[in-house]
């Protein structure tokens, strides 16, 4: 029974989708493309939120944002714009849902360079996972300060250091399950 395993401290109990994020998800290491850049978008609505109302709301984003297809989201108009601040499955903050339709375009910028998001996030790790920082579960890192940075230069949003970091936590780039945590030492 998979309730009965030591989790880290934030896993709610009570919500399985949730528990399931955090055991086949959170801090494993993500290389398919369409999921990087749906958790970043998430990641930047998450901003003010708590991770578990976007994860509550992820199946909603998938539909409202055409299963995070960018080509799709970069060609946003202001009736799609309309249409999602009207939907109640999703944060409905304007900035968010701009920012989404300009990371949309970042994106594609970043493809017809040549490179994908996949290739580009995991070089600053050198395609490997880092391990915990020692001591407490930090916020922010100088590794994400300049991820940000170089997200922002690049054009996308709501890529501040904290959201970075959380992303780079949700994607696997960094493994910071406590140490008790079953999902510590998972390959």
């Amino acid at each position: 029974m998979t309730t009965s395993l030591t989790r880290c401290r934030w896993a709610n109990p009570a919500n399985p989708l949730y528990l399931a994020y955090h055991d086949e998800e959170w801090g494993v290491p993500c290389h398919d493309e369409r999921r990087l850049f749906e958790m970043l978008n998430l990641e930047g609505a998450q901003a003010g939120l708590s991770w578990e109302t976007i994860l509550n709301k992820r199946a909603s984003y998938r539909v409202a944002f055409d299963d995070w297809d960018a080509e799709k989201i970069a060609a946003y108009d202001a009736d799609k714009v309309a249409q999602l601040l009207a939907n109640p499955g999703i944060v409905r903050n304007r900035l968010k849902v701009a920012a989404a339709i300009t990371n949309a375009q970042a994106y594609l910028r970043l493809r017809a360079s040549g490179t994908t998001l996949d290739a580009w996030l995991w070089a600053y790790v050198g395609g490997q996972p880092l391990g915990p920082e020692p001591g407490a579960r930090p916020a922010r890192t100088a590794l994400s300060d300049r991820i940000s940075k170089d997200l922002g230069k690049l054009g996308f949003k709501f890529v501040g250091s904290t959201i970075v970091y959380a992303y780079m936590q949700g994607i696997g780039m960094v493994n910071d399950h406590d140490p008790a945590c079953f999902c510590r030492h998972q390959p």
